[in-house]
C-alpha cells in the first residue's frame, strides 16, 4: 500500500533473553524452527503492500544484517525504496537528540522522500499476524490523530505484566494509557499516525530534550491527540524474557496454535536450500518441530529442532529447542533444555532444566 511507510524501532528493546541475546539482538533470536521474530512484523507489512520499511538498531546488529540481507523474502529488494537498516549517526556536532529520537532526526531524509503519507510504527516483541490493511482503514474511519494497536489478553502471562494497558470505550476512543497488570487489554507496541504529525511531534520531543516517542509524543499528550484504538483478534505472543520464549515456543507444538500463527497468512524468512530431514532405522520422533537438513536416530518428544541439527542414535530429546547445526551424540539425556546455534553436546552428558525455567546453552558451545 503505497499510503504507508513502515518503521520497526528495536532501539528500546533490552536484550532479556539470557544467553541467546548474548552475541544478538532480541529481534535476531531464531523461533519456530525456520524463523526470526522480526520475520512476523516484516511479513505483516510485505502483506500490508509496504514498500519502504526502515529498521532502527543500535547493538548487536550483525546477525540481524546476515538474516535480512537486502530484503528479498519480504519483496524489498528493490532500485527504489524497499529496506532500509538503520543505525544512528554519530558524526553530528549539532545533534541533541538522543535515544529513540535520534534515530528519527538523523534519518529525515528517509521519511521525506518516501512518497507515503503514514506511518506504522512497530517493535519486535509482539508475533502477531494483524492485518495492517485493515487498521490502516480503521484509522481513516476514525478520524484519529493516531490509532494503538492492542488485544485483548484472557490468561495473563508473567511476560504482560512490562506491557502497556489502553482503556477503550464504546467508540474506540482511547480513553487512558497505564500500567495496571491486571488489565486485559494489551497495548501490541503498534501504532499508525499521519508522517507529517509523526515528524512534526518528534520535532517537538527533541527541542525538550525527549527521547521516547511513544511516552514523551503520545502519552504525555494522550488529553490533545484523538487516540484511536484498534483491537486485533488474532494469534498474539510476547517474547521478552527466556520463559515467554520458551512457554510460547513450545506451544506451537498444538495444532490449534501453530495454524492460528502460520495458516492465517504465510510468514517469510530468510531462505536456504537444504535436503530434507532424514530420520534414520533407530529414530522415534513424536510431536515435533523437525526443520529441513537434520539427521535423526535418537528420540524426539515434544521438541524443535532447527535447520541441519544431528541426534545421534541413543540420544533423547524431551521438551527441548535445539537450535541450528547443534549435535546431540549418543547416550544423550536433553530435557527442558534450549541450545543455541551450532552447540556440541558429547556422549553420554545429562541436561535437565525446568518447565518454568529451561536450562540454556550459549551459541558454539561444547559441553
Amino acid at each position: 500500500m503505497k499510503q504507508l511507510m513502515g518503521v520497526i524501532n528495536l532501539d528500546h528493546e533490552l536484550e532479556l533473553l539470557g544467553e541467546l541475546t548474548y552475541f544478538r539482538c532480541g529481534a535476531a533470536v531464531p523461533f519456530a524452527g525456520r524463523y526470526r521474530l522480526i520475520d512476523f512484523v516484516m511479513s505483516n507489512m510485505m502483506h500490508a503492500g509496504v514498500l519502504d520499511i526502515a529498521l532502527f538498531v543500535r547493538r548487536k546488529y550483525r546477525s540481524l544484517l546476515d538474516h535480512l540481507g537486502e530484503g528479498r523474502p519480504w519483496d524489498l529488494d528493490r532500485k527504489r525504496g524497499g529496506l532500509f537498516i538503520l543505525p544512528p549517526d554519530w558524526n553530528d556536532p549539532t545533534d541533541v537528540s538522543s535515544g529513540e529520537m535520534q534515530h528519527i532526526h538523523n534519518n529525515q531524509d528517509f521519511f521525506e522522500r518516501g512518497s507515503a503519507e503514514y506511518v506504522i510504527y512497530s517493535g519486535s516483541q509482539h508475533l502477531s499476524n494483524v492485518d495492517f490493511c485493515d487498521a490502516y482503514a480503521y484509522h481513516l474511519e476514525q478520524e484519529a490523530d493516531v490509532t494503538l494497536i492492542y488485544t485483548k489478553i484472557d490468561r495473563l502471562q508473567p511476560e504482560h505484566q512490562q506491557c502497556i494497558r489502553l482503556d477503550v470505550d464504546e467508540n474506540g476512543r482511547v480513553t487512558d494509557i497505564h500500567h495496571e497488570r491486571e488489565h486485559s487489554n494489551i497495548y501490541m507496541e503498534m501504532f499508525i499516525m499521519e508522517k507529517r504529525r509523526f515528524l512534526h511531534l518528534a520535532k517537538q520531543c527533541i527541542a525538550h530534550g525527549e527521547s521516547h516517542f511513544f511516552r514523551d509524543a503520545i502519552h504525555k499528550n494522550r488529553s490533545r491527540l484523538k487516540i484511536a484504538g484498534y483491537e486485533y483478534k488474532g494469534y498474539h505472543a510476547v517474547i521478552n524474557s527466556l520463559e515467554s520464549y520458551y512457554r510460547n515456543s513450545m506451544d506451537l507444538l498444538q495444532p490449534e496454535k501453530y495454524n492460528s500463527l502460520f495458516r492465517e497468512q504465510p510468514v517469510h524468512t530468510k531462505i536456504k536450500y537444504e535436503v530434507p530431514a532424514r530420520y534414520l532405522q533407530t529414530a522415534e520422533v513424536s510431536n515435533s518441530l523437525v526443520a529441513n537438513g537434520c539427521q535423526i536416530g535418537g528420540t524426539v518428544e515434544n521438541s524443535i529442532l532447527f535447520r541441519g541439527v544431528q541426534v545421534k542414535e541413543g540420544a533423547r530429546i524431551h521438551n527441548s529447542i535445539i537450535m541450528q547445526k547443534c549435535v546431540i551424540h549418543g547416550d544423550v539425556k536433553l530435557e527442558n533444555v534450549i541450545l543455541d546455534k551450532d552447540v556440541i553436546i558429547s556422549r553420554g552428558r545429562n541436561l535437565q532444566g525446568d518447565v518454568r525455567k529451561p536450562f540454556v546453552v550459549a551459541k558454539d558451545t561444547a559441553i
